[in-house]
C-alpha cells in the first residue's frame, strides 16, 4: 500500500499491534487477576473463596515462621543453582567461544542442546534414580565408605543445576564470542598472562552475558516445583506451596499471594540486572 510505503513507522507499528495487545491481555491481565486474587480470602469451613478484600494472605506470609523460611530457602536454592551453573558454564562457553573450531563448535552447540531435546520429567527421574538407595551414586561411594546423600535439598540443587545449566552456557557462550580477539593479543603484547588475560579483559567483558543467563537460572529455580517433588523428599519451596495451596486444599487467594513473592523478587533482580547490560545479551 502506498501509505505503508511512505510510512515505515505506520507499518511496524501495524505489524506490532496484535502482539503486544496480546501481551496486555494475556500476560498483564493475568497479573492482575493473580493480585486480585491474592487479596481475597477462603473460607474456613466450606473452603468457599470470599471476594472480600484483605490483606490476611499477606500477612500469613510475614508472620508465619514456616513460609519465611521457605522464602529463603528458595532464595538461597536459586542462588546457588545460579552460581554453580555460572562457574560450570563459563568454562564450557570460553572453550567453544575462542579455543574450538568451527567444526567444533557446532558440535558443541548441539551437545549443548541435545538435552533440552528430552523430557523435563525423564531428566529428573533420572536424577531420582542417581540419587537412590541403590543408584550409581550409592554405588561408586560404597567403595569409599560413603553412601548416596538421598532426597533432599542438595538433590534438588543438583538437579536444578543440570536441568538450566543449558540456559547458562548459550547467553554466555554468545558473550564471550564477541569479545574481539585483538583484546587477547593486545593483552599479550602488554605482557599479561593467560590468568590476568582472563581475569582482567575476558570476565569484565562476559559479565553481562553472564548475568543473562542467570535471569533464566534464577528465576526457573525459584518456580520449580516438579524436581522438588521428584528429589526433594521433604524439602519445600515456594512452587510446592503454590501447587499444594492451589491444589489439595483449594486455597487458590494464598496460593496467588505466594505466587507474588518470586514476581517481586524477579522485578528487583531485572532492575539490578538492567544496570550491567544484560538484558542486551539476551
Amino acid at each position: 500500500m502506498p501509505l505503508l510505503d511512505r510510512r515505515p513507522g505506520l507499518r511496524v507499528g501495524l505489524l506490532l499491534t496484535p502482539p503486544m495487545l496480546w501481551l496486555g491481555v494475556a500476560y498483564l491481565g493475568a497479573l492482575g487477576a493473580l493480585l486480585v486474587t491474592s487479596l481475597w480470602s477462603q473460607n474456613d469451613f466450606t473452603g468457599e473463596i470470599e471476594r472480600i478484600w484483605t490483606l490476611d494472605n499477606f500477612r500469613s506470609l510475614l508472620t508465619v515462621d514456616v513460609y519465611r523460611t521457605i522464602t529463603f530457602r528458595t532464595l538461597m536454592v536459586a542462588a546457588v543453582v545460579t552460581v554453580v551453573d555460572a562457574v560450570l558454564a563459563f568454562p564450557i562457553a570460553l572453550y567453544m567461544a575462542k579455543v574450538a573450531s568451527r567444526r567444533a563448535q557446532r558440535l558443541l552447540v548441539i551437545a549443548v542442546l541435545m538435552p533440552l531435546w528430552a523430557s523435563y520429567l525423564v531428566k529428573a527421574y533420572a536424577w531420582r534414580g542417581m540419587f537412590s538407595a541403590d543408584g550409581p551414586i550409592a554405588w561408586i561411594a560404597q567403595p569409599f565408605g560413603l553412601d548416596t546423600p538421598g532426597y533432599g535439598l542438595f538433590a534438588t540443587t543438583v538437579t536444578l543445576a543440570y536441568l538450566w545449566l543449558p540456559y547458562m552456557i548459550l547467553p554466555v557462550f554468545a558473550g564471550i564470542e564477541r569479545v574481539p580477539d585483538s583484546l587477547f593479543e593486545a593483552s599479550a603484547d602488554l605482557g599479561a598472562g593467560s590468568w590476568q588475560t582472563l581475569r582482567r579483559v575476558v570476565i569484565p567483558m562476559a559479565f553481562p552475558a553472564i548475568v543473562a543467563g542467570s535471569i533464566f537460572t534464577f528465576s526457573l529455580t525459584m518456580g520449580d516445583y516438579i524436581a522438588v517433588k521428584i528429589v526433594g523428599g521433604t524439602t519445600q519451596m515456594l512452587g510446592n506451596v503454590v501447587y499444594d495451596n492451589q491444589g489439595a486444599a483449594n486455597n487458590l487467594p494464598f496460593a496467588a499471594a505466594v505466587a507474588t513473592i518470586p514476581i517481586v523478587v524477579m522485578l528487583g533482580y531485572l532492575a539490578a540486572a538492567r544496570r550491567t547490560g544484560a538484558l542486551e545479551n539476551l
